[in-house]
């Protein structure tokens, strides 16, 4: 897949030598991606549906950013090249898609989808429009190389034949239930809502804690749970495809699992659920990749652990470190240097943005493409799914589909309300 694109890519036009760009979606997450790409190009507008988050980010442009609360006036302006997306999960691929039929390049936080419907989806788009894409998975550039020497170090050979990585990512929060009240007035909170079910508002839904609800995102499974997945696919020769089975071990959700899955195969109404944050509070699940490597995802402690017959290492934002470190000669670090510039396509590492506007303007690939990320954010899912059905699933990533599992498969897509309807 990545390679047809990267064949349409190299007819494209490319863009000026300073890009004008728009961010949509400007509260935490979204002002800091922001700010990056503000700092490489020219910033001339931001649009949120939380009217304060917008005027927030536009005051220090003095003017220059102009503010919307509704991103399809940003995505109607000639002049924007570029856009970067910080909205909760579940705007991202309708956002995404729509401005990649206006002609822009998008740089989307993670994780990228809410379902993997959503996954291909996205993957369809990029391939028909051949815009540059990059997913804002940050260990694949930056936090000193750590990341990429341990995917090269796992791909080499050093670890051993036969690998096992532990993707141990925290757990989610619980609380609620929580009182419902009138929206502020700078919220259009419909606009908010979006493709998710009509609810009345309730403060806990927004800001950094629309990550606890089904409705928004996967919870802590897929928000940090696609960093490290992502690295251990990457290191362990999933990247490709994903895992092909999933087999739930232990979970908690708050709510209950049966209460949770009749909800969300369409059973029960979503307005009948408390008010109170749904998704899996702690999780252990286990990943079978095709080539017989194995990932276990849970909620532990922060770190990527990846293992082999012949050694062990441990990576997280801070550290890279093991045996298999400590014994690396000077002759080695050189070789691990000059594998990591091979890994990185080339270019140099360090900035995730920097990244993203060289790729826009020489029409390259990305180091977080979203046909890689689709399998690192798919796995998580299915680990959402293994454990609402409680049971081992089973994945053909030729077939995009569960075989011969209609539960399953059902939860790989949800009712989009209207007209906040994804469209190709």
């Amino acid at each position: 897949m990545p390679h047809l694109w990267l064949g349409r890519l190299a007819w494209a036009e490319a863009p000026n030598e300073r890009l004008n760009v728009a961010s949509i979606g400007v509260g935490g997450r979204g002002t800091d991606i922001g700010r990056q790409a503000a700092s490489l190009g020219n910033m001339v507008a931001c649009a949120d549906v939380h009217r304060k988050n917008a005027e927030a980010f536009a005051k220090p442009y003095e003017g220059r950013c102009e503010i919307y609360t509704d991103y399809r006036k940003v995505l109607d302006r000639r002049d924007v090249d570029a856009v970067t997306i910080g909205t909760p999960d579940h705007w991202h691929v309708k956002i995404a898609i729509d401005a990649m039929k206006a002609g822009k390049d998008v740089y989307c936080e993670k994780p990228l989808t809410l379902t993997i419907e959503e996954s291909k989806l996205i993957c369809e788009a990029v391939q028909k429009t051949a815009k540059v894409f990059q997913v804002g998975t940050q260990q694949r550039s930056e936090f000193n190389n750590m990341f990429l020497k341990a995917v090269v170090i796992a791909r080499s050979g050093r670890l051993g034949k036969k690998l096992r990585a532990v993707s141990s990512v925290g757990q989610a929060t619980a609380g609620g239930p929580f009182p419902i009240s009138d929206p502020p007035d700078f919220l259009d909170w419909d606009f908010w809502l979006g493709q998710a079910p009509k609810v009345p508002f309730c403060e806990n839904r927004i800001g950094w804690n629309f990550r606890w609800w089904f409705e928004y995102s996967g919870g802590q499974v897929t928000d940090w749970g696609v960093h490290h997945t992502d690295i251990a696919l990457w290191a362990l020769g999933g990247e490709e495809t994903g895992p092909v089975q999933v087999t739930p071990v232990n979970f908690e959700f708050p709510l209950g699992r049966e209460l949770m899955l009749d909800t969300l195969l369409g059973k029960r109404p979503w307005q009948e659920l408390p008010v109170s944050y749904n998704v899996a509070k702690s999780f252990e699940c286990d990943m079978l990749l095709p080539n017989g490597n194995e990932v276990k995802l849970i909620s532990g402690n922060n770190e990527l652990i990846i293992e082999g017959e012949l050694g062990k290492i441990r990576v997280n934002r801070g550290s890279l470190t093991g045996k298999p470190i400590e014994d690396l000669t000077e002759a080695d670090k050189k070789w691990l240097d000059d594998e990591v510039r091979k890994l990185y396509r080339g270019k140099e590492s360090g900035s995730h943005m920097r990244n993203f506007f060289d790729c826009v303007k020489d029409r390259s690939l990305p180091i977080s493409d979203v046909f890689t990320h689709a399998n690192s954010v798919n796995a998580c899912h299915m680990a959402n799914i293994s454990m609402l059905l409680n049971r081992t699933v089973k994945w053909d990533p030729d077939k995009y589909e569960f075989p011969g599992d209609d539960e399953a498969n059902a939860l790989t897509r949800r009712p989009q309300r209207e007209p906040y309807q994804i469209v190709l």
